[in-house]
């Protein structure tokens, strides 16, 4: 028999509560205020409360807002030292007093194994295994708030359905298609997965498409959606054309689609198949945010399309699906026609979304081993005449395996890039790897240690300390084309002046302008890990910025002013902008405004239209009510974002967010020019942080499916 855990034997000595180490766990920073009301309504409800069911209730709240699913009640019990956002910020002196200290996880569960905590659970009014109405969902050894158990439901189902579908495939039209969109692949990069995406994608419902940077991905989908698009316009004369739409996550994600789509569309090489230019007009060049495709209600948690008033989509493409969490995964899904495709693109390795669930790092799970049956092998042979290695046969795979694709070849990044070999270490874990690359030190890369150099981080952020770099970033050849050296925050605000239009300039020139300086502000970014510290995005905002006023960059270092970079933080409807959108306050003409005939200047906000017009949309710093300068954003912030020199800083001691996902995440923003910044030469806090994996606890596979 187990013994009883602590919290059972020890009297209360602060408060009646089932469980009192709650209050002190708020005030200590450990859980929130909403994770200890929840616990409270679980109690009250319960009337008596079992302690373990109350612990449980608070755990399982808890872990949403560190991005779990679900609270994995065997985890927990096998380590309950990462059951909470542990180690602790120091409690306010006001709040909690000094000899009062909180029993810990592992303290309170001392002696407790599953079986006990598993009955502790049974309550048939708030513990259920999904049926009903109650709070709480178990299955197994997870348990769920209801909400997301449904929200997990709806995706699964979602997804199974349309594995099931049999869609009927005129086959000797997709291999035309293939052959034409596919003419060749260089025999060094071996099986072209570009194309076995196409196939695969084309063959079912569903469809996941991931790989790294440079790998191809909106390369891959424009050709894609050439395939469905003539498969749909060759099955009869009269036939429709698919809906499609493409969205992305974030503003700036669906800008950057927005950017790249058109040029690939117009570059698609459609000549041997019938109507190729009808077919080209045919597929849209237009990307979205999924919050604007939806039809966002404000102050709702609702949208406007759902299950009985579903998208008018025929096949819907979500492009950097890794940002996509759990719920807003489960509203897609919901609002998408039973017949309707969906595509997902997005790299499996990157960050999983600040809220709860990874769904595309949960559904890719098996992706690098491939897991293809035999016959899917011959069917890619038959339909794409491209041959799968047979080290990712898996006579045992699952239908959802033969629905997901990793590009494997990077043209972007080749044998000799720095940066693209760092990614591949980091992400492999391997610190031989790492060793290798920070001891070799590629022309691309630079390592920072600004604990032993005061004026290292001046040098970053002003020219990007291009003297970091092997010739000072000069003469640097990359397949065969010259890049330009690296360039720090000096160089934004330099164009930003040379290139202002004169006074009586149209509004064409000043949206010419705006879109010039913000293209030349994207040329370098500052990346942080946490937002508090010296080294945390508020520290290093404001450094930034006082070191740019003094140098007579700027004006000002504080409130509004010219140059001041700006991302929102929250989706603001009525303006048009969406959570991650940045701008560039500009001070342009007054008579902009209402009054053609007003005199004088005011200071405005560029952001890009994001609409794929190419345009600027100015909104007046008194109408936003959510940005924060973005001299130093956090590597979660910039996914979905590109930056010709990115630079990672890395807080002075290690943290819990530090992970390898974080890393690689940071290191994949830079496309030519990549710096490492650390206050320890790089061999410790980037060491603990490589060897730190994210686990996402979600039971979106089912059961076995690792």
């Amino acid at each position: 028999m187990s013994a009883r855990p602590a919290f059972l034997t020890a009297a209360p000595t602060l408060t009646a509560e089932p469980l009192p180490d709650l209050a002190l766990w708020v005030a200590h920073g450990w859980v929130r205020e909403l994770d200890r009301a929840f616990a409270a309504f679980i109690a009250h409800q319960a009337d008596p409360a079992n302690p373990l069911l109350v612990l449980a209730a608070a755990l399982a709240s808890h872990q949403l807002g560190r991005g779990h699913a679900c609270l994995d009640l065997g985890a927990t019990l096998a380590d309950a030292r990462d059951a909470l956002s542990l180690p602790p910020e120091p409690p306010a002196a006001a709040s909690v007093g000094a000899a009062a200290t909180p029993r810990s996880p592992a303290a309170l569960l001392a002696g407790v194994d599953l079986a006990t905590w598993q009955q502790a659970l049974h309550h048939p009014r708030l513990v259920g295994d999904g049926s009903g109405n109650t709070p709480l969902v178990l299955c197994g050894a997870r348990l769920y708030l209801r909400r997301y158990w449904q929200y997990e439901q709806t995706v699964r189902e979602a997804i199974k359905q349309r594995l099931d579908q049999v869609i009927p495939l005129d086959e000797p039209a997709l291999r035309q298609a293939l052959q034409v969109l596919f003419p060749h692949v260089p025999a060094a990069q071996g099986t072209d997965w570009q194309k076995v995406a196409c196939a695969l994608a084309a063959r079912h419902g569903f469809a996941v498409i991931t790989g790294g940077p440079g790998t191809g991905k909106t390369t891959t989908v424009v050709k894609l959606l050439a395939v469905l698009q003539h498969l749909a316009m060759n099955a009869s004369p009269t036939a429709r054309r698919l809906r499609i739409r493409m969205a992305a996550p974030t503003g700036k994600a669906a800008a950057r689609l927005n950017e790249s789509i058109a040029g690939a569309v117009q570059r698609l090489p459609l000549d041997g198949l019938p109507d190729a230019e009808a077919l080209r007009v045919a597929i849209p060049t237009e990307v979205t945010t999924v919050h604007r495709l939806l039809g966002s209600r404000p102050d709702t948690r609702h949208f406007r399309h759902d299950a009985r008033n579903p998208l008018p989509v025929d096949v819907l493409v979500i492009d950097e699906a890794s940002m996509v969490d759990l719920e807003m995964m489960a509203s897609v899904v919901a609002a998408l026609p039973a017949q309707a495709r969906l595509v997902l693109l997005g790299d499996k390795d990157q960050l999983a979304s600040v809220e709860a669930g990874a769904v595309l790092g949960d559904l890719c799970r098996r992706a690098d081993k491939g897991h293809y049956t035999a016959a899917t092998r011959a069917w890619v042979q038959q339909v794409a005449n491209e041959t799968v290695e047979l080290a990712l046969n898996d006579d045992q795979g699952l239908p959802l395996d033969q629905t997901i694709v990793k590009l494997r070849f990077s043209h972007r990044f080749d044998a000799t890039s720095g940066i693209g070999r760092l990614a591949d270490a980091v992400n492999a874990g391997s610190m031989s790897g790492l060793r290798t690359v920070r001891d070799v030190v590629p022309p691309d890369l630079a390592w920072l240690n600004l604990a032993a150099d005061s004026q290292a981080l001046a040098r970053l952020a002003l020219d990007g300390a291009c003297g970091a770099f092997a010739g000072q970033g000069q003469g640097r050849i990359d397949r065969g084309e010259p890049v330009a050296p690296p360039v720090g925050y000096r160089h934004y605000l330099e164009r930003l002046r040379a290139r202002r239009p004169p006074a009586d300039a149209d509004a064409e020139a000043w949206d010419a302008w705006a879109r010039e300086v913000l293209v030349a502000y994207g040329q370098f970014q500052v990346l942080c890990a946490v937002r508090q510290g010296a080294h945390g995005m508020e520290g290093l905002n404001q450094r930034i910025a006082d070191l740019l006023c003094v140098e007579g960059l700027t004006s000002a270092a504080q409130g509004w002013y010219e140059g001041r970079p700006v991302m929102v933080t929250r989706n603001d409807y009525a303006l048009g902008l969406m959570n991650g959108d940045v701008g560039i306050t500009l001070q342009v003409p007054r008579r902009r405004g209402a009054d053609p005939t007003a005199t004088g200047v005011i200071l405005r906000v560029a952001f890009a239209a994001g609409d794929g017009s190419n345009g600027i949309h100015w909104v007046l710093p008194s109408r936003l009510q959510a940005v924060e300068t973005v001299y130093a954003m956090t590597v979660h912030k910039s996914q979905g974002s590109e930056f010709t020199h990115a630079a990672l800083v890395l807080p002075e001691t290690p943290s819990r967010v530090l992970t390898r996902e974080l890393i690689y995440t940071g290191i994949t923003r830079a496309r030519h020019w990549f710096t490492m910044a650390t206050s320890d030469g790089g061999r410790g806090v980037l060491d603990l942080a490589v060897e730190r994996r994210v686990k996402r606890t979600g039971g979106l596979l089912g059961h076995g499916e690792e």
